[in-house]
């Protein structure tokens, strides 16, 4: 996990999918502090507010049940790669647990895979790649069903 060890303790798959987090999340305060000033944002701004907050909820961590190192970096996965765009800031936390409960049961390989090795390799991210654009498509379609 990012912790204060810092980078050094952290696997290849972390660092493969967390590099560009920290760096987002900067941008994401800066212009959250400035925009609390600006009356109308510009759409790229808008943007990067919606995805800096989408990225806060995705990295809230239930208590008493830290995560593991395969459902860490499948979901920063998911957020670096562009898939959390599509998803609405209030559903991020209905879309970890059932993307996590997605994975355990259905790609308990993968995750176990990932777990031992601490390497997310090409073959892990063509798997998620996958998952995801089905899974979402599933996930926003059953919003407009029950809205």
């Amino acid at each position: 996990s990012v912790s204060r060890v810092g980078s050094a303790a952290q696997t290849k798959a972390m660092k493969s999918v967390a590099g560009k987090i920290k760096l987002e999340l900067a941008q994401y305060r800066e212009m959250l502090a400035f925009s609390q000033f600006a009356s109308d944002l510009d759409e790229s701004t808008q943007a990067l507010l919606s995805h800096g907050a989408k990225l806060t909820e995705l990295l809230k961590q239930p208590q008493q049940k830290p995560y593991s190192l395969a459902q860490e970096v499948a979901m920063l996965f998911a957020a670096v790669r562009g898939f959390l765009d599509k998803i609405e800031v209030p559903r991020v936390t209905e879309f970890v647990k059932e993307y996590l409960h997605l994975l355990e049961t259905q790609e308990a390989e993968l995750m176990l895979s990932i777990n031992e090795s601490g390497i997310l390799t090409h073959a892990h991210e063509e798997k998620l790649k996958i998952l995801l654009t089905n899974f979402i498509g599933r996930f926003n379609h059953e919003l407009k069903r029950t809205a």
